[in-house]
């Protein structure tokens, strides 16, 4: 059995909500070497930044991106996760399409948690073009979601 948790988070272009997940997480589990966290893009290109206004939002949290860039969602990123979390369910879906042998590695980031007024499992929402606001409520999202997601994958085996 691997003792490494090797959580993915995926978003559409991953320069927003996916590479904030990933920060987060990596911050929330910093001093612990049984996690290695990745994100990728159901319709990501290779190499781009994260937005600026996540880059704002991260800053703003001291929460470090490091030398980020975009990719893609593949096969040897899914093979490699233990745990790979999706922002919405079309993109849960688009996984489940294109990489079925994988399907019960995948969750909803907010699959863990109440939303007031969106229920369990609501969708994380698309702050591009919305502002910097629109990335701060984004973070609050993932603030509340991650101890859970993170309570989650503690009590569970590695699912490779």
């Amino acid at each position: 059995m691997c003792t490494t948790k090797r959580v993915l988070f995926v978003c559409t272009g991953n320069t927003c909500r996916s590479p904030m997940a990933e920060a987060m997480l990596r911050k929330a589990v910093e001093g612990r070497g049984d996690y290695a966290v990745k994100s990728c893009g159901v319709a990501a290109s290779k190499g781009s930044p994260c937005s600026r206004d996540t880059k704002a939002v991260c800053d703003q949290l001291k929460v470090p991106l490091g030398g980020f860039v975009s990719q893609p969602v593949s096969a040897a990123l899914l093979e490699e996760a233990t745990h790979v979390f999706a922002m919405t369910k079309g993109h849960l879906a688009v996984l489940e399409d294109r990489f079925p042998e994988h399907a019960e590695k995948f969750y909803l980031v907010c699959e863990f948690i109440d939303l007031p007024g969106k229920g369990i499992g609501a969708d994380v929402p698309d702050p591009i073009g919305m502002g910097k606001r629109a990335y701060e409520e984004v973070s609050k999202i993932l603030d509340r979601a991650i101890p859970a997601i993170t309570a989650y994958i503690d009590g569970t085996q590695d699912k490779r």
